[in-house]
């Protein structure tokens, strides 16, 4: 199950979106803090932070931040372990992991959430941020996120999820379509930042709906499967290992 249809716009299959997802990244690494800093009133820490906590991140976890990007979600994940030593960090762009390493002492990995170089049962608690959308089949993941949490594992993707709304829908699309794309490209002087935003937003404007989301994950076998959604915006989708 693909997250969303393929934007032939951007490439022509989905063979081809691992490789354009990757270049997208590379070069807007360096942009992507800021942006997403001030992209949503600087609220990002704390949230990662208490959401984690909230769903039960705790001191002797192991855990495993899939497309783990910059290491937002991880940083504020060391800080509830104590520790970043049994954090390991995954990513398809170096050039994402690059800025990630020069903030934690975690273990880095550059690989996709479809085939993931690590044993199985390894894992307390998995995360991912704000990436479901750039894996090319869900259940592919999701299959791997079972196979690598050990037995009572718990696995946590947060997103960001469309509104149904007319008038929400609308803000929504105002925002992240056009204002968010405009101002990313104006502040960083970057065409790179800007694509790279523009993106963010067709994604999610393609997204398949929470509760296909919620479907792939019991196709794999996960269990408790449930969906929260924070202020009509923000999807947090959590599942347990049985």
């Amino acid at each position: 199950m693909s997250p969303h249809p393929t934007l032939t716009n951007r490439y022509a299959n989905t063979e081809g979106k691992p490789e354009f997802v990757n270049q997208l990244f590379d070069k807007g690494a360096k942009h992507y803090d800021g942006i997403v800093d001030w992209g949503f009133l600087r609220s990002g820490a704390g949230y990662r932070r208490w959401v984690q906590q909230r769903h039960g991140l705790k001191k002797g976890h192991h855990l495993l931040d899939v497309a783990c990007g910059t290491g937002l979600v991880a940083v504020e994940s060391a800080k509830i372990l104590g520790t970043a030593e049994n954090i390991t960090c995954l990513d398809p762009s170096e050039g994402m992991l690059g800025v990630a390493r020069t903030k934690l002492s975690a273990r880095f990995i550059q690989a996709r959430a479809e085939a993931m170089p690590l044993a199985d049962n390894s894992f307390d608690f998995l995360t991912m941020g704000y990436a479901l959308r750039h894996v090319t089949d869900l259940e592919v993941a999701f299959r791997e996120y079972a196979r690598v949490l050990k037995p009572g594992g718990k696995l946590l993707i947060l997103e960001v999820t469309k509104p149904v709304g007319r008038i929400s829908g609308f803000l929504f699309r105002i925002y992240f379509g056009r204002i968010y794309p405009f101002l990313s490209g104006l502040f960083t002087r970057s065409g790179d930042a800007k694509k790279m935003m523009r993106y963010y937003w067709e994604t999610m404007d393609a997204c398949v709906p929470p509760a296909s989301v919620l479907q792939a994950l019991r196709n794999v076998g996960l269990t408790e499967v449930k969906r929260n959604s924070a202020v009509g915006l923000f999807s947090e989708y959590t599942a347990v290992k049985a």
